[in-house]
């Protein structure tokens, strides 16, 4: 019977030793390799809303720049509904690989965890990659309503408890969360009306089948400067660029009533960091841009391009501040 050779064993043992040992070390240079051949081909973001919202403008936007700065297309795929969950569904599920992102803003990071009692995701699923830029929202009116000035449009409300209508973009958004606040703020009752995204609410808003919307000045300057909507107030702290004759809402003598969203990247987790710091740092490059700057001041909207750990802290914060608003006021999705 043939002997075995003690020397061969323990040349195998060391081998493998040395083998684990260098593991940790090999890692990070293949997942390097990664990142400097991302992207080989196409890049999707999902958009969890309808085109023509605040949301998909600033991200179509950003979109082009980055198939021109990577080299591969970077397309955008609108997959509306329940306030953006059947999107943050998909992209949560999507394999992390950084070729599938999603678009998201502070109603569905923020806001939907909270206003939702179950989702069909893991909100943990989907890790913060950039904010691209902040959106304050402008009250904008039908110009058919007599209302000129803020202070009008409450004396209006106070008059006709229950009749004067306020469309939002969904159930539970930032937009709908707006209107409560100002509700809280002036102490008016006005109906709610839930349109399947912000397109849909700025048209019937022109049409004159609702009152009232709180929308981005990105989404909405553009119809005002058109005299197809009047704006009234705008929601941030300070007046907007794309709106420099608008008062804010303090400046208009209606306090406590600020609000405001903003639209970022998600990707899946498990997506490599080294990609995820590619894309964010891809983001910054882009809306430093003299030209898509001024295209997203323009439409009031604030170029940002944060880090991924800035972003996170910003949902995280808003998040905090959404649920006390949801749970005061006992609002629910589902």
């Amino acid at each position: 019977m043939p002997q075995r050779n003690p020397t061969h064993g323990g040349r195998r043992s060391v081998l493998l030793a040395l083998c684990l040992a260098a593991a940790p070390l090999l890692a990070p240079a293949a997942q390097a390799q990664t990142a400097a051949g991302w992207p080989a081909r196409p890049v999707t973001i999902i958009l969890p809303f309808t085109p023509g919202g605040g949301t998909d403008i600033a991200t179509r936007l950003v979109a082009q720049r980055l198939s021109q700065l990577w080299g591969q297309p970077v397309l955008v795929d609108n997959r509306p509904g329940a306030a953006g969950n059947v999107g943050l569904e998909l992209a949560a599920r999507a394999k992390p690989d950084g070729y599938t992102l999603v678009a998201g803003n502070v109603g569905t990071q923020s806001i939907n965890p909270t206003l939702y009692t179950k989702l069909s995701y893991d909100p943990n699923r989907l890790v913060p990659v950039t904010e691209m830029a902040e959106l304050p929202f402008a009250l904008v009116v039908t110009p058919k309503l007599p209302a000129r000035t803020a202070k009008e449009l409450v004396a209006l409300a106070r008059a006709q408890p229950g009749k004067l209508s306020f469309a939002s973009s969904g159930t539970g958004g930032s937009p709908h969360l707006s209107g409560e606040i100002f509700k809280a703020a002036t102490g008016t009752d006005m109906l709610h009306v839930p349109y399947k995204g912000g397109g849909a609410a700025m048209t019937d808003l022109m049409a004159g089948n609702v009152d009232m919307l709180f929308a981005s000045v990105l989404e909405t300057a553009g119809h005002v400067k058109a005299g197809k909507l009047r704006a009234l107030a705008v929601t941030g702290k300070v007046r907007s660029p794309a709106l420099p004759e608008v008062p804010t809402l303090t400046e208009a003598g209606i306090s406590g009533a600020e609000s405001g969203s903003w639209v970022g990247l998600l990707a899946p987790a498990g997506t490599p960091r080294d990609i995820v710091d590619k894309i964010a740092a891809g983001v910054k490059q882009v809306v430093a841009l003299p030209e898509v700057r001024q295209q997203l001041v323009d439409q009031g909207a604030i170029p940002v391009g944060s880090t991924p750990q800035q972003f996170g802290e910003l949902i995280t914060t808003d998040r905090k501040r959404y649920a006390k608003i949801i749970v005061d006021n006992k609002l629910r999705a589902d």
